[in-house]
């Protein structure tokens, strides 16, 4: 998939917002990737899952595995591309953690996915749970990097299908606070159990 064809996508599923947004970060910004809107399409989101699977044609893989809640489908859809199982991660007691009896094992050969990457925490968060497993992690991919090219995994390669430079801001630094604007917080990050 080109990066157009990416983008053509992304605009027709209305997965493209402009606003006055609170990230998950905690940063604000004036635009937000809500890819959350391709999942109610399965033909579009089968295309974005054979596409970022195509990324990593080059690597040996066993398992799959992104962070809930926006991860368990793509995980899933990556997974079912490579013909290897699919896991997520989920937040217990505000820390990122296997549950349901999901296993990796010490040695397997783990593809991290996640739909929209801007400063990779929730990706981070992953990548520690699969070390502490023993999970050798062979890449990280991600259908949207928002961060535009600044996020930094630590030497393990970040392969996205597009990369966006949209601006974040810092609260006290947000433009669209100062006029005054209403804030949305899309992001599941902020949802409490």
């Amino acid at each position: 998939m080109t990066r157009d064809e990416t983008i053509t996508i992304l605009k027709e599923v209305g997965a493209l917002l402009e606003g006055h947004f609170q990230l998950s970060s905690g940063r604000h910004s004036n635009a937000y990737v809500q890819c959350a809107q391709i999942l109610q399409y399965p033909w579009q989101l089968d295309k974005f899952c054979n596409a970022l699977a195509e990324k990593f044609a080059d690597r040996e893989v066993d398992v799959v595995i992104a962070p809930a809640m926006g991860g368990v489908l793509i995980s899933n859809g990556v997974g079912r591309a490579l013909k290897k199982r699919a896991l997520f991660t989920e937040r217990e007691n505000g820390q990122m953690t296997l549950r349901r009896n999901f296993h990796i094992e010490s040695g397997e050969k783990v593809l991290i996915v996640e739909d929209v990457v801007t400063t990779g925490k929730s990706v981070k968060e992953v990548v520690e749970v699969v070390r502490r497993v023993g999970g050798e992690i062979v890449g990280i991919g991600s259908f949207i990097d928002r961060s535009g090219g600044q996020v930094d995994f630590s030497g393990l390669e970040f392969r996205p299908l597009v990369t966006f430079e949209l601006e974040t801001y810092l609260p006290e630094e947000c433009p669209m606070c100062r006029a005054g604007e209403v804030i949305t917080k899309p992001g599941t990050r902020f949802i409490k159990a």
